[in-house]
């Protein structure tokens, strides 16, 4: 399930950049303050937390190749959170190159991970490089599904969608055993155990509906239950 090789999570994470950043020239500070599908953020909200949440990952990977341990956020979440209702206020001339900078800092900290550095320790969830990166390709992709900008879930990769349902797993209650099946895809897994719930969809709907987003074509099975907090 999370078994990406370094050199397709590079691969990866250097395709998701490239997404977002060819996304940047079409902003307007009309699209900025419309409603995201996160209730209470707008698209200025969610291109903060990328700018922020990016920069906080990237910096992992350049403390762990000089052998060091930093913090994800100075200050922890609620610096993340002062930094985010600040920076979402912002005008497009400012926004938008603020966040190609990160993305900048980013493609430079990540492109700099060698095949030998994936394992080394990081601060975040006392894990490893490795860790980190897929915590940014996680951030990357389901925020940039957020933004609304013509990107949605309906474009999320098997490679990351097989990742995200095995990592986000453990949002299904306890109590419950669930088996996910691909209507669209030779996927079929299971996890948890109690009673049998069996949920069938697009793979992308399916790691969509574990990821808190709203399945782009209904999921049969059920009743679905509500999810727990991100693991």
């Amino acid at each position: 399930m999370t078994g990406t090789a370094p050199a397709d999570l590079q691969a990866a994470l250097a395709e998701g950049q490239s997404r977002l950043r060819a996304l940047l020239p079409a902003l307007t500070d009309e699209v900025l303050r419309g409603p995201s599908p996160l209730p209470g953020w707008s698209r200025g909200h969610v291109l903060t937390h990328i700018e922020g949440v990016g920069l906080a990952l990237a910096r992992q990977a350049r403390y762990a190749l000089r052998g060091k341990l930093i913090d994800v956020y100075d200050g922890g979440r609620p610096t993340r959170d002062a930094a985010i209702e600040a920076g979402h206020r912002r005008p497009v001339q400012q926004l938008a190159p603020a966040l190609a900078d990160a993305l900048d800092e980013v493609e430079a900290s990540w492109s700099l991970v060698g095949p030998d550095d994936w394992e080394r320790p990081v601060r975040y969830r006392d894990g490893t490089l490795r860790d980190a990166g897929l915590a940014w390709w996680r951030e990357l992709e389901i925020h940039t599904a957020d933004a609304d900008l013509g990107y949605g879930t309906h474009s999320w990769s098997v490679p990351l969608c097989t990742h995200l349902i095995g990592f986000l797993a453990p949002r299904v209650p306890d109590g419950y055993r669930v088996t996910l099946t691909a209507t669209d895809a030779d996927f079929r897994w299971s996890h948890g155990s109690g009673s049998p719930l069996s949920v069938e969809g697009r793979l992308t709907d399916l790691a969509a509906w574990l990821a808190g987003r709203h399945p782009e074509e209904p999921l049969r099975g059920g009743p679905l239950p509500p999810l727990g907090n991100w693991p």
